[in-house]
């Protein structure tokens, strides 16, 4: 093998590393601020999902979603997602309504209770990450950005 080639390998090799490298780090802060909202969603009495919902439908163009479009979002079943949605609403966490133009569908908003939850599980979660975040190095956070970039087609 010419050296040339086994150069342009082990630089090739190296890149390789380095961009895993960049993925994991993304990943391991996805996770762990994925795993402060999980945790500061329970201790108020919320299952993760039905947070993750809850968000989904508040922070939706005119704060109203779906219940197919909240399955879509959650990545989850749409039967899943009509029982999480009958569940807030029994919880007073959300309301649903008929589509004016369309009787057949479902809207979910949620209640001023929510919104008031969202909020606290918020400001917890804020918290959190900011401890977390202050412990990163900003050349680790740079590179998990620019992963994060990657994902989402800015980079």
């Amino acid at each position: 093998m010419p050296a040339d080639s086994a150069a342009k390998q082990k630089a090739a090799k190296k890149d390789r590393h380095a961009y895993f490298g960049d993925v994991a780090e993304a990943r391991y802060v996805l996770r762990r601020v994925f795993r402060i909202a999980e945790e500061q969603a329970r201790a108020r009495g919320i299952d993760p999902l039905a947070h993750q919902a809850l968000i989904q439908i508040y922070g939706s163009a005119g704060s109203v979603l779906r219940v197919s479009q909240i399955a879509e979002r959650l990545d989850i079943a749409p039967a899943f997602a009509s029982s999480l949605v009958r569940a807030l609403v029994e919880d007073g966490l959300a309301r649903r309504t008929r589509d004016e133009a369309d009787q057949r569908v479902t809207l979910v908003s949620v209640t001023d209770a929510a919104v008031a939850l969202l909020d606290e599980i918020d400001r917890a979660v804020e918290f959190h990450v900011g401890y977390f975040a202050a412990q990163i190095p900003e050349a680790r956070r740079k590179r998990a950005l620019s992963t994060l970039k990657f994902y989402v087609g800015l980079a």
